[in-house]
């Protein structure tokens, strides 16, 4: 099965094709401008024509449905809902925090935690097993203080994403190990992609929306005073 994975959630815009676990091709770019208005469909024909395909021959659209930016998750879901909807191809939504986790599975860690970097001292977190990937506690938008995770003192922990730069300098764990010039990647949308497809755990194209997990706050217009 062909599938095409699209990851705008972060300052990674990513892109990816996939023959069932095969991976086909890979077109990615971290811009501190958030590039994927201007770069994902360019990335899309770069990653067919990389993987010797066209977009005919895509079965399936895979989404890292956040959660992250706001404009990056709307371009990303808009592209993949064109894409199915012109090609009458099912949508598949995978957590983006959980992508993340790939790399770092089996890797002698107890837990790991993904971070992205959200407001001041605000992250979008998550905890998982580090052997099993089976999630410990679900993802949500926490901000930070000396007593955050302060569970996971005793424990071998890695924190991973670009949120763990302001962790490294706020939480009191010397122990834990932190990468933080980490991003979600379309490469890592696969198992958890493939295990939703064996399962027929696909999206409603029509009413299919990004996970934000909070509303989008723009700028406030003042209230004329009365």
């Amino acid at each position: 099965m062909k599938i095409l994975y699209l990851e705008t959630s972060s300052k990674n815009c990513s892109v990816a094709i996939s023959d069932n676990e095969k991976l086909l091709c890979l077109c990615e770019e971290v811009s501190e401008n958030y590039k994927q208005s201007e770069s994902l469909h360019t990335f899309v024909e770069w990653a067919l024509e990389g993987a010797e395909l066209s977009m005919k021959d895509i079965e399936a659209v895979s989404l890292g449905k956040g959660p992250g930016s706001y404009t990056g998750l709307r371009i990303g879901a808009a592209s993949a809902k064109g894409f199915c909807y012109g090609l009458k191809i099912p949508l598949i939504a995978v957590n983006s925090i959980e992508s993340m986790i790939e790399p770092f599975l089996g890797q002698n860690y107890n837990y790991i935690v993904p971070m992205v970097d959200a407001r001041r001292m605000e992250v979008y977190t998550a905890v998982y097993d580090g052997n099993t990937g089976k999630e410990i506690s679900g993802t949500e938008a926490k901000i930070l203080d000396e007593n955050s995770f302060e569970e996971l003192k005793e424990k071998k922990v890695i924190f991973i994403g670009d949120g763990a730069r302001k962790a490294k300098d706020i939480l009191q764990l010397p122990d834990a190990v932190y990468e933080d010039n980490i991003y979600p990647s379309a490469q890592h949308l696969i198992r958890k992609t493939l295990e939703k497809i064996e399962k027929k755990e696909f999206e409603d194209i029509a009413y299919f929306e990004p996970f934000y997990l909070k509303d989008f706050h723009g700028v406030k217009k003042k209230k004329s005073e009365e």
